[in-house]
């Protein structure tokens, strides 16, 4: 399944879930505590959406976005009810 997420980087904890408007609809917001320096954010993300999935992190790909905030992903297995669950809160 291919979305859009928004990513908020030094956030306090490392937290997957809400929805805000983005420029490709509707973005899950993921929070981490990793800076945007050195891609450090981003495999963050990666990692905080391959565990609130519940698959592997080489199934979670940032297929655009990588130097922005919103980003779009692509996930290979998981549950689109899991998504959906996320986007509400």
């Amino acid at each position: 399944m291919r979305f859009a997420i928004h990513v908020r980087p030094g956030a306090r904890d490392d937290h997957v879930g809400g929805a805000r408007p983005g420029r490709n609809g509707p973005a899950l917001v993921v929070a981490v505590r990793a800076r945007a320096v050195d891609g450090a954010a981003n495999a963050a993300a990666v990692a905080a959406l391959a565990v609130a999935l519940g698959v592997r992190r080489g199934d979670v790909t940032i297929v655009s976005g990588h130097r922005g905030r919103d980003k779009i992903v692509e996930v290979d297995g998981g549950d689109p009810a899991v998504l959906v669950r996320l986007r509400e809160g």
